[in-house]
């Protein structure tokens, strides 16, 4: 066992030295030491942190697994890339997080005009870890720093999960880890779907779970505890990792994570939230309403956790990737309480495997799949090495037919490679658009402008703070917020304001104020 990977109940420290060669005591030796500067402290607190968290580059497997995640990265950067060259991205989400990023990178709380007049997107959900993108966003000031951002995130999961894979199973079993993980429908669902602040969660959860599998659990909790600045529903994930620390090997340390992860969430959602929010409250109460009358108060709940049928599909298609032997270890059982708000909402997108709801299940997953690969080697038994080969073979073969359910697949469709005539004369009207003016357009065309204008959200109503230029897409039937109709009377409604026409090309229409 090498010394990053060893137990936190292993011996450390130097050892004592004996009594009898202590030097004489002197008058110096009891005067107080003098108080550490406060740089110095924080210096201390870093190094020591750092010497938990540690970011394997070397050892057993590391250039497997970093390879690994070399092409993941090149995948999902692709696929990001492409989506957003061919305006496959939204103002929801991408426009969103991409204002927010820009707002951190200029001093600013994150306002997001998108959402309305001084609305802060921490009042929707408390994710103020976009803020570490801020530096990369002053440098490269596009949507395309978030989106590679999120593709190395996601790359960057799979290396704890592969070099645990190999020094506990074997190279074969982490190239079967590596090639699930990479191509999973939890991330690739994820990467096809704009960005999302649980990119910065599925790193955090595969090594906190990597490190749960050592038990290393300082490095776990450690690797765990950020996960209250991504998003709020996930201080029950970190409360789910303390319970495993408590009944698997440090009880104190396990009964402090819970008790944070659970209260965190607690505080975010019943103080924080609602004091950025411009209503006062939190806004998605009613993905647990299925609590509110009391946990499982009545049968029907517990009924409603199981059906319809997509609910059923979701887990069956997690435990599919990880060969169905993923429940052997009690890692998995770390994806429960995001399964249970999803489950228990009334909100169908919560239930089934498209956008991003399940990329924080699959670290999970497959820490699972590789802790139960090891129990069964460890148990050197026939039976159990067949399970093993049988499992491998249930993953490969799982992960293979749904790739091209999801959209990674897009990848290979020759029409992703291409740039119709359509977009290029979108960007060709867009360019008749100054840096650093108001500009009101449909979802489809935010993230294209957000890098360089305050970009509003295209609604029926008439805005409060009038834009200096509106740009329609006049061909687009489904222009998100707008229903059929009140686009063209939008355009009526402008032209009478006195705005006029600036561009009209190809079925886009850009009015100036």
């Amino acid at each position: 066992m090498t010394r990053t990977d060893a137990p936190d109940s292993a011996p450390a420290g130097p050892p004592q030295s004996d009594a009898t060669t202590a030097p004489p005591a002197t008058p110096d030796t009891h005067r107080a030491p003098a108080p550490a500067h406060p740089a110095d402290r924080i210096r201390g607190a870093l190094r020591r942190i750092g010497a938990i968290v540690r970011i394997p580059f070397t050892g057993p497997g590391s250039a497997l697994a970093w390879g690994a995640a070399a092409l993941t990265f090149a995948l999902y950067a692709a696929l990001a890339v492409r989506d957003q060259q061919r305006m496959l991205t939204g103002g929801y989400d991408l426009g969103i997080f991409e204002e927010t990023v820009r707002a951190y990178a200029h001093g600013h709380l994150p306002y997001v005009a998108l959402k309305g007049l001084h609305y802060n997107e921490l009042g929707d959900h408390f994710s103020p870890i976009w803020a570490v993108l801020a530096p990369f966003y002053l440098l490269f000031p596009s949507p395309y720093t978030l989106l590679l951002a999120q593709a190395a995130l996601f790359a960057v999961g799979v290396v704890p999960l592969m070099r645990w894979a190999v020094r506990a199973v074997s190279r074969p079993a982490a190239l079967v880890v590596g090639f699930g993980y990479g191509l999973s429908w939890g991330i690739a669902s994820a990467a096809g779907f704009d960005v999302h602040e649980i990119a910065f969660a599925v790193p955090l959860l595969s090594f906190s779970a990597t490190a749960l599998g050592h038990r290393r659990w300082r490095a776990a909790a450690a690797w765990a505890l950020p996960l209250l600045l991504v998003k709020e529903d996930l201080g029950l994930t970190l409360g789910a990792i303390g319970v495993y620390i408590a009944l698997h090997g440090a009880r104190r340390l396990g009964a402090a994570v819970a008790a944070t992860g659970v209260l965190g969430t607690v505080l975010e959602v019943k103080v924080l939230i609602p004091a950025f929010n411009t209503n006062g409250s939190y806004g998605y109460a009613g993905k647990i309403g299925a609590f509110q009358g009391g946990i499982l108060g009545a049968p029907r709940d517990v009924l409603n956790f199981v059906t319809p049928e997509t609910k059923i599909v979701t887990v069956l298609l997690l435990l599919a990737v990880a060969g169905f032997i993923g429940l052997r270890s009690p890692l998995t059982l770390l994806a429960v309480p995001t399964l249970a708000w999803r489950f228990l909402s009334d909100n169908q997108s919560y239930w089934g495997t498209a956008a991003q709801y399940s990329a924080v299940l699959m670290p999970i997953v497959f820490a699972g799949f590789v802790d139960a690969l090891a129990r069964l080697r460890a148990a050197g038994h026939p039976e159990s090495a067949k399970t093993a080969r049988t499992a491998l073979i249930a993953s490969l073969v799982a992960t293979a037919v749904l790739v091209p359910d999801y959209p990674l697949w897009n990848l290979v469709h020759t029409s992703t490679w291409r740039t119709s005539a359509r977009i290029a004369a979108a960007r060709q009207v867009m360019a008749e658009i100054p840096d650093g003016v108001t500009i009101a357009t449909g979802d489809q065309l935010v993230p294209q402008l957000t890098d360089r204008d305050t970009v509003y959200l295209l609604i029926p109503e008439t805005p409060a703070a009038p834009p200096e230029y509106v740009l329609f897409d006049t061909e687009n039937p489904d222009n998100f917020p707008l229903r059929p109709g009140e686009q063209a009377q939008l355009i009526k409604t402008f032209r009478k304001d006195g705005y006029r026409t600036l561009a009209d090309r190809d079925g886009y229409l850009l009015l100036e104020q």
